[in-house]
C-alpha cells in the first residue's frame, strides 16, 4: 500500500478521515519569520506546483522526540529535558490549517538539516484531511 493511501480518524477532528501525505512543500511567509528554527504558521504553501493560501490556523504543537540516530546519541540525564524544550536540528512544528477552498491540511518544519551545506530544516504537508 503506497503511503498516501493510510488513513487515519480523530476524534477531535470530528471523525474526519486524513490522508496521509508527508511530501515536502515550500512555506509562503507574508514576512519572514523571525526565529528560523521555530517558526510560526506560514501564511500558504506550494505543493506539487499548486499554490494554497491559508485562511485560518486551527491547531498548532511541538514534537521534540529525537528519532533514528539522534534517539541514541544523548546522555539520559539530558534526554529529558531535551524531548521537552528540543535541541539543536531535533524537533518538528506542526500546524493544522484551513486552506481557501475549505480543506484542512496538517503541515510540519523539520528543524533536521539536510547536510551539512544545509543547515536549515524543511517543511512538509503531513496529511490532508477530507
Amino acid at each position: 500500500m503506497h503511503k498516501s493511501q493510510y488513513i487515519f480518524y480523530n476524534k477531535s477532528m470530528n471523525e474526519l478521515p486524513a490522508r496521509f501525505v508527508d511530501e515536502p512543500i515550500e512555506p509562503r511567509f507574508d514576512q519572514p519569520p523571525l526565529l528560523e528554527k521555530k517558526p510560526a504558521c506560514p501564511q500558504g504553501f506550494r505543493w506539487r506546483n499548486e499554490e494554497f493560501r491559508i485562511v485560518e490556523m486551527l491547531a498548532e504543537w511541538q514534537d521534540y522526540r529525537r528519532r533514528g540516530r539522534m534517539a541514541r546519541n544523548m546522555a539520559p540525564e539530558h534526554a529529558s529535558r531535551a524531548s521537552r524544550t528540543g535541541s539543536w536540528g531535533v524537533g518538528r512544528f506542526f500546524f493544522r490549517v484551513r486552506v481557501q477552498d475549505g480543506r484542512i491540511f496538517e503541515i510540519y518544519y523539520d528543524r533536521t538539516p539536510g547536510n551539512a551545506s544545509q543547515r536549515k530544516g524543511n517543511w512538509f504537508l503531513f496529511t490532508i484531511r477530507q
